[in-house]
């Protein structure tokens, strides 16, 4: 292990390095494994400590110095390559470097497979479907997520098995997983590359968007075919898009679209509110955007969604008062999206509601190459606004939807589902009793709660 190797006396780090790769001789063809190898091999530049130093110039040494190595075979682990010493990654010394990447569906169908070898597993069970919805997950996760789904099993058993007797037979039957049980698991288990930027997928479905059929087909179109088949992109020859611009006045459903999206596209979802990138250090709000993007690379694929896009991505002039952090931030993204490196499988969508002070930059094709409006709800999309808001809700008789959608013109998406709390709260506070919410109070909703955007707040939008 790394971090054994290093000794509190001066001399004494080298000295036990230099003993294992002796008993390594003796012993050949022998093989030496160095766990942590980042701990004892650190970037000399970097490090205060003068015992650092000479330990790796020891191991420099060792490894290729004038004095051949023989039959030893030397292999390092580290998760953290970027941190090693430069010398040590030559050939002569660690000639090969292997990564071991996250892995893919058929890979993780395989390590789901080994870890469930001595299950009982249940006929609905299909482990195929769920290698497919476990994007990012490592080994490690895996075998994680197949316990938790067992001691869901021992959990739902345990009341039934008395302290001293032995189990009884019909009691082992039911120890059978289910795939009830691993979707629950899943629940819990978090993939380990994406531990601080995954967020819990939103479970909002199409059907719970009411209206915006046309923003619901380009959305389609920009984030779930790319990712779901890839292929008729090539047999085309074009490159899927790789931005999606939702902008509209507030209150049309623009970050509820990208939940839906995130949902339906089985897809690791990474939300970035806009303003939490931004730090006061020098470099670190650039360098929170080069981490998003690195996570979202190695575990697509992966929708990236900046929620207030205008606060970190707002047009870039030379009398700045944030000391040229929005142009840093701006320029970081641009290079991102559409830099050297090429982005595989990973969508981005952006929601604003200030489309005129975004950067053109970002605005081109080849970065946000999707721009779409999202409009003030007609009739039909009132109506079908009315309707999901007031799907669990018991109505009285002379409630009439398509009534209601006709009087609430320029009421947006929010305004509507106030409109259908409000004629609750007003029934409640009436009487606590109540069967059901009569036309009424939805009349007396509408008088207290007005359209959220004035007709000049739509003019900016044209």
């Amino acid at each position: 292990n790394g971090p054994e190797i290093m000794s509190k006396y001066v001399g004494g780090s080298e000295e036990n390095l230099r003993e294992y790769f002796e008993e390594a001789e003796e012993n050949a063809p022998s093989i030496i494994f160095i766990d942590e190898l980042d701990a004892i091999a650190p970037k000399r530049e970097d490090t205060q400590g003068e015992t650092e130093r000479r330990t790796v110039a020891q191991l420099l040494t060792l490894m290729d110095g004038l004095k051949s190595r023989g039959q030893v075979v030397v292999i390092g682990a580290t998760n953290r390559p970027d941190s090693l010493d430069q010398a040590l990654r030559r050939p002569g010394r660690f000639d090969r470097e292997i990564e071991i990447g996250v892995p893919d569906s058929e890979e993780r169908e395989e390590i789901l497979e080994i870890h469930t070898r001595n299950m009982p597993l249940a006929e609905d069970v299909d482990l195929h479907k769920l290698a497919s919805t476990t994007h990012g997950f490592v080994g490690a996760d895996l075998e994680s997520l197949c316990k938790e789904a067992a001691m869901r099993v021992v959990r739902r058993i345990i009341p039934e098995i008395k302290n001293d007797e032995e189990i009884p037979e019909e009691v082992l039957k039911k120890i059978v997983v289910t795939n009830d049980d691993f979707k629950s698991a899943l629940k819990e288990i978090q993939p380990s590359a994406l531990r601080e930027v995954l967020v819990q997928v939103p479970n909002v479905k199409w059907d719970d968007v009411g209206g915006l059929d046309d923003v619901k087909q380009e959305l389609k179109e920009a984030v779930e075919w790319p990712l779901k088949h890839p292929e008729k992109f090539e047999k085309f020859g074009v490159r899927p898009p790789k931005g999606t611009l939702l902008y509209g006045v507030p209150g049309t459903g623009k970050t509820l679209l990208a939940k839906a999206v995130a949902s339906e596209s089985e897809a690791n979802f990474i939300s970035i509110k806009g303003p939490e990138l931004l730090s006061k250090w020098v470099g670190e709000s650039e360098q929170g955007v080069r981490e998003v993007f690195r996570k979202a690379k190695q575990t697509a694929p992966t929708v990236i969604f900046f929620d207030e896009i205008d606060s970190i991505a707002s047009t870039r002039s030379a009398n700045d008062s944030d000391s040229g952090v929005t142009k840093r931030v701006v320029n970081q993204l641009l290079t991102e999206m559409d830099g050297l490196e090429e982005l595989e499988d990973v969508a981005i969508i952006a929601a604003t509601n200030r489309p005129d002070i975004l950067d053109p930059g970002l605005m081109r094709p080849g970065r946000f190459d999707r721009h779409i409006k999202v409009d003030l709800p007609n009739e039909d999309a009132r109506l079908s606004i009315f309707k999901v808001h007031t799907e669990g809700m018991p109505l009285a008789d002379d409630v009439s939807l398509e009534k209601l959608a006709k009087q609430t013109d320029g009421y947006v998406g929010a305004d509507i589902e106030a409109v259908c709390r409000e004629a609750a709260m007003l029934t409640l506070r009436n009487n606590l009793d109540a069967e059901n919410v009569p036309y009424k109070y939805f009349k007396e909703a509408l008088e207290k709660v007005k359209p959220s955007n004035s007709p000049g707040d739509q003019v900016q939008y044209i």
